[in-house]
């Protein structure tokens, strides 16, 4: 019993080998290359349970769905002479296995293949422009060139590329910053001529508000003085006129303004002799026709 059984194990090992020698699973997302004794023989893009030639055959699996690209950052030279640090991404399909196999064997070798190409069409359309390009919409044009050239060189491994973009395109740190303190200092000196542009501003409208300020107050003098002096003109009429009209009233009236005017502007106290003029309307009363 023991015998048989050991036998049937056997059987059944080698059976399971055998099938795993003759047989291999192609997924959705995958296309198979054989080789046949280091020869490809063809290509099967079908999924599902395939079988081959035990011992003969070696089957290489290519994934068929998009890969990415990713290049290391690089130090690019533009058309100025000024240096950039770039970084790009791409995505790429193996559209024909057989002609991948031929020309880069495996994906490790595809990526470096594929990323010498970017950085070469790259090295080659960015030392034709200047700085300022990359920031205007010369810069959509210069992606879609290094796009075209590596999409072309790419097609003869079997390889699609759909797109090449920029991840990253910057001055490096040393440069930013020299720039940023050159850029700092010219703003610095445009703000220095701005005041003191300012200032001469300044300065000329104040000296033209105090020329204006002059004139406005000289014509504002000459006038009032020709005012007053009309006024003046006006109140010795008046006053000359009232005094031919009535002259003992005239003289009573002015020696009440001065008696207001000399008590206003006295002390508490104010001393006369009784016989001085300056008492007689207040003594006598104010004259009449019959008493002079």
């Amino acid at each position: 019993m023991k015998r048989p059984v050991l036998w049937a194990s056997i059987a059944g090992v080698a059976a399971l080998w055998l099938v795993s020698m003759t047989t291999y699973v192609v997924s959705e997302t995958e296309q198979a290359l054989i080789i046949r004794l280091g020869a490809p023989v063809g290509v099967v893009s079908v999924p599902g349970l395939q079988f081959k030639v035990p011992f003969v055959d070696t089957v290489n699996l290519y994934d068929s769905r998009q890969l990415l690209l990713e290049p290391p950052l690089e130090q690019v030279i533009l058309g100025d002479q000024k240096r950039i640090e770039v970084q790009t991404y791409a995505h790429y399909r193996i559209v024909d296995p057989l002609q991948f196999y031929q020309s880069l064997r495996t994906l490790d070798q595809a990526n470096a293949q594929l990323g010498q190409l970017v950085s070469s069409s790259l090295r080659k359309e960015l030392g034709q422009i200047n700085l300022p390009a990359l920031l205007s919409e010369e810069r959509t044009k210069v992606v879609s060139r290094i796009e075209t050239e590596v999409q072309q060189k790419a097609k003869q491994l079997g390889v699609e590329v759909s797109e090449v973009r920029f991840r990253k395109a910057d001055l490096p740190l040393e440069t930013s910053q020299a720039i940023y303190e050159r850029m700092k200092s010219e703003r610095q000196r445009e703000a220095k001529e701005l005041r003191a542009q300012g200032a001469e501003w300044a300065q000329q409208i104040q000296s033209k508000a105090d020329k204006e300020r002059s004139a406005i107050l000289s014509e504002a003098q000459r006038t009032a003085k020709i005012a007053r002096g009309q006024g003046d003109a006006q109140a010795n009429q008046v006053l000359s006129d009232a005094f031919g009209r009535d002259p003992q009233f005239y003289r009573l009236y002015r020696s009440l303004q001065t008696y207001r005017q000399a008590l206003a502007d006295s002390g508490p106290s104010l001393f006369l002799s009784p016989d001085t003029e300056f008492l007689r309307n207040l003594k006598n009363g104010p004259a009449t026709a019959g008493r002079k």
